[in-house]
């Protein structure tokens, strides 16, 4: 996942990490864990979907942001 794109989105929506916990049904922590793949959390395809509407974003940034390999 790119979590700097994501993020990139967020600001650009006028949208912290509450507002779109909050708008997804989940905690804070939950959000948290899921944006930096803590223990193996992820984004599933209704929260991408979800995500995806709410930035209008196109099909490329949705790759770009969700399906992007982490690179060391």
């Amino acid at each position: 996942m790119n979590k700097k794109e994501l993020l990139s989105e967020m600001i650009l929506h006028d949208d912290t990490r509450t507002d779109l916990a909050e708008a997804l049904g989940m905690s804070i922590g939950t959000l948290n864990a899921k944006i930096n793949e803590t223990n193996g959390r992820c984004f599933n395809q209704p929260e991408i979907a979800f995500i995806k509407d709410r930035y209008d974003l196109t099909a490329e940034k949705v790759d770009r942001i969700f399906f992007t390999s982490k690179v060391s």
